[in-house]
């Protein structure tokens, strides 16, 4: 039987649970209590990748090596805790809204993923894992940094305007994939009898398409051959307009991002608060 007392629990969780959500979520501009989580969250992420820079270096491993353990187990504990009740809470998203599949669906979007791999380093030992090819996922301590991008509108809006313009994308990569491989091919008909050690089978070769076709030229593989020269520099041209098309893609997409909301980045030229749309 439900009593008046079961119903008023039962809103208390369901009001509790909401206001967790409402924090953990990127904050409204009423909500002080969401915005200090924000700072703090992003405060411990920028200095967790500090930590990991400083550990890197001998002398600061060995004589902090205590303070840094410490500071990762407090680390992975406040990332634990957020995670957990990321999942729980998820039900307050109408897109999550259903208990089990909700929670299902949520722990497998993006955000949530990178979420899991920043504290996932930390737990695998306790699975029976190897400890010496556990600390070849200690990399993934990075993914607390792309942690900042659920705070950070800019990393959003690049984020709709890649998805937005993904077919155009996907049609220069491929464009890529094309050109590197034809390149490749080319050189090393070219320059595989005069440089052996650098253009001894295609595979090789990209090494140089690579570094030419993106403009980069390191200079430790070049042609010496007549041909190979004459190709490299119809090749090293090409380059040039490979990396512009993905760029003008991207820039058309900002563009176009702009057009639909042009007040987006406007603020008052009295009080500076930010113009709504």
């Amino acid at each position: 039987m439900i009593t008046c007392d079961t119903i008023e629990h039962m809103e208390i969780f369901n009001q509790t649970r909401l206001r967790i959500y409402k924090i953990l979520e990127p904050a409204e501009e009423c909500d002080l209590l969401s915005r200090l989580f924000d700072f703090f969250i992003i405060g411990l992420i920028l200095a967790n990748i500090v930590a990991l820079i400083l550990e890197s270096v001998p002398e600061h491993d060995v004589r902090w090596d205590y303070a840094f353990a410490r500071f990762e187990l407090v680390s992975v504990a406040i990332f634990t805790a957020e995670y957990i009740l990321r999942v729980w809470s998820c039900v307050e998203n109408p897109k999550f809204q259903h208990p089990i599949r909700g929670r299902i669906r949520f722990i497998l979007t993006p955000y949530a993923i990178v979420d899991l791999l920043a504290i996932a380093p930390f737990y695998l030992p306790f699975f029976g894992w190897d400890l010496r090819f556990v600390r070849t996922f200690r990399v993934l301590r990075l993914a607390r940094l792309a942690k900042l991008a659920r705070y950070m509108s800019a990393v959003q809006r690049i984020q709709a305007v890649i998805l937005d313009k993904r077919d155009e994308l996907a049609a220069s990569l491929s464009f890529m994939m094309i050109l590197l491989i034809v390149s490749s091919c080319l050189l090393y008909f070219a320059e595989h009898e005069a440089q052996p050690e650098h253009f001894g089978s295609i595979p090789e070769s990209m090494w140089w398409a690579i570094v030419t076709l993106t403009t980069v030229g390191y200079g430790d593989v070049y042609p010496i051959t007549v041909a190979g020269k004459l190709l490299a520099a119809v090749i090293a041209l090409l380059g040039i307009g490979m990396v512009a098309l993905p760029t003008s893609i991207l820039g058309s997409g900002f563009i176009d991002a702009n057009k639909q909301n042009p007040v987006h980045n406007q603020r008052c030229p009295h009080c500076g608060e930010q113009l709504e749309a």
